[in-house]
């Protein structure tokens, strides 16, 4: 069975679900920073997937990037795997604009995370729905 690495849960406010991945918000305001996360149990790279959930994987990856790069007035979209600290796949989909506390580094552990407020996770998901595709599926949302 499926289960999100303790430090994801622990890091991230789930905002929903594709057909494939759990879409995370990490909880750092300083970048509108998402991550993917295949619902598979135990993959932990990318070549473990088979043939058509790499393919949904980078699908969704993709269309979120460019979604997220007009909705956040993104100057450079980041995309990446690592797993050095969370061995669970996943995904980083991270709007950078210049002038960001990190830019133009990237943005692990460059400074502190700084939460984001309740109201703040309300207004990412306000401006989510109005872009997310029909069949994404929000956290906490009847189908």
């Amino acid at each position: 069975m499926f289960a999100l690495a303790e430090q994801l849960q622990r890091d991230t406010v789930l905002l929903g679900d594709f057909s494939l991945c759990s879409l995370l918000l990490m909880n750092d305001a300083q970048y509108p920073w998402f991550i993917l996360v295949p619902r598979r149990e135990d993959v932990s790279e990318l070549f473990q997937l088979d043939a058509d959930d790499q393919l949904q994987l980078w699908t969704e990856a993709t269309s979120l990037a460019e979604i997220l790069k007009d909705t956040f007035a993104a100057d450079k979209m980041n995309v990446a795997t690592l797993g050095n600290m969370v061995s669970q796949l996943h995904m980083h989909v991270i709007v950078r604009r210049k002038g960001d506390p990190a830019w133009p580094a990237p943005v692990w552990g460059q400074h502190p995370a700084r939460p984001y407020t309740a109201e703040d996770i309300q207004t990412i998901r306000e401006k989510l729905k109005l872009v997310l595709p029909d069949d994404f599926r929000f956290a906490g949302e009847s189908a």
